[in-house]
């Protein structure tokens, strides 16, 4: 087995550092505290081509891999984890899905501009009253002539306030349960459907998060997404691949924390002396080195199974798992390293703990990861 990055691996993890230090770096506080998702990057990120990492040259993408996806979104974290968590949800989200079950025209119309960055994706599963049991969602899609009529709503919904498409799951067929679920393409503009309520998020503030509102949302039929009541199960694999996106995103905080809390124990002085040099300091980051570098190489092994064409369910629960608490222990740590400057926010250890959180509980909590895991090793 191979545990290091390829030389072209390597060129892209270290360009998109570059990016992230030039670009992002200047501006994480002011645009977490002004809750700005910096949409006027968007052609930057295009043209870097973090809009279509895993899709091919032929839609406009960049035709890569779940290992080089995982170190882009590691390395956008790094720096600021909700431009992460935006090209995430856009990449394995909202445009994966189109990828991953939309027909040839479907690709070419919506997957191609998404791909190209003309603009963002967005994922709509959530409702105010299911989030971990997605099945018991209230969002209902009833069939006219020519199309469906959508009413309904969607809660948490990441980049819902400038998407230009998005991916709605709406019951069909309230008598199949999860066999009654259906996914949608919706355009941004279409009559019907609106962008209400902006969430006010205690981390990861500068990726919008929004509700979605359908009243008598026509949908064509030409947008159903594969047949109707294939939604549910297209959604269970679209978040096999978001998973592992979400723990390369969790090693991404850690690593930032981390780095942070190193520079900052070499550089502060207690008692004559850098407290880098005091044990207890030593044993906590030696704690975080051991702990990363495990969530990140369980994050590769999913990669490298989704890459083969693997199902990945356990892997990547295992790695979203593992790697969201990895984070939010070494973000805490982080705080502890620094002390009373951990509180404040003119260091980054205090950002990277409030970001860090989310990872434990988006697609997917980690109370549900543990029941995707069980039930994965028990049927073997």
């Amino acid at each position: 087995m191979e545990f290091e990055l390829n030389e072209e691996q390597q060129q892209i993890k270290y360009s998109i550092r570059e990016f992230s230090e030039a670009e992002l770096a200047p501006h994480v506080l002011e645009w977490d505290e002004s809750q700005h998702f910096p949409i006027e990057l968007l052609p930057k990120f295009a043209e870097i081509g973090i809009t279509g990492v895993l899709f091919p040259e032929e839609y406009g993408g960049a035709g890569m891999g779940y290992i080089e996806y995982s170190t882009i979104i590691e390395e956008l974290a790094r720096v600021d984890p909700s431009i992460a968590l935006s090209i995430a949800a856009h990449n394995s989200l909202g445009a994966g899905h189109i990828f991953l079950a939309g027909d040839e025209r479907q690709k070419e119309q919506y997957l191609a501009p998404l791909a190209r960055g003309q603009y963002l994706g967005a994922w709509g599963l959530t409702e105010p009253s299911s989030g971990s049991d997605a099945s018991s969602m209230r969002s209902t899609g009833v069939k006219r002539n020519g199309g469906w009529v959508l009413n309904g709503s969607k809660n948490f919904i990441t980049n819902a306030s400038f998407a230009g498409v998005t991916v709605v799951l709406a019951i069909t067929d309230r008598t199949a349960g999860t066999h009654g679920i259906s996914a949608f393409i919706i355009e941004r503009g279409t009559k019907g459907f609106a962008v209400a309520k902006k969430e006010n998020k205690l981390g990861m503030r500068a990726s919008d998060t929004a509700a979605l509102v359908f009243d008598d949302c026509f949908v064509p039929d030409s947008n159903l997404i594969g047949e109707p009541g294939q939604g549910f199960i297209q959604a269970m694999r679209v978040l096999d691949g978001g998973r592992i996106s979400i723990a390369a995103l969790a090693v991404g905080i850690a690593q930032g924390a981390y780095e942070a809390a190193l520079r900052y124990a070499k550089e502060r002085h207690q008692f004559g002396r850098p407290i880098a040099e005091f044990q207890a300091i030593q044993f906590k980051l030696a704690d975080m080195a051991t702990e990363i570098e495990a969530a990140r190489l369980l994050t590769y092994q999913a990669a490298a199974l989704k890459d083969r064409g693997k199902i990945t369910t356990r892997e990547s629960s295992m790695a979203k798992l593992f790697a969201s608490e990895v984070a939010v222990r070494a973000a805490e740590q982080s705080v502890q390293v620094h002390g009373g400057y951990g509180y404040i926010k003119d260091y980054p250890a205090e950002k990277y703990w409030r970001d860090s959180k989310l990872c434990t509980i988006g697609e997917g909590t980690s109370e549900v990861q543990r029941t995707v895991i069980a039930r994965q090793i028990l049927r073997a």
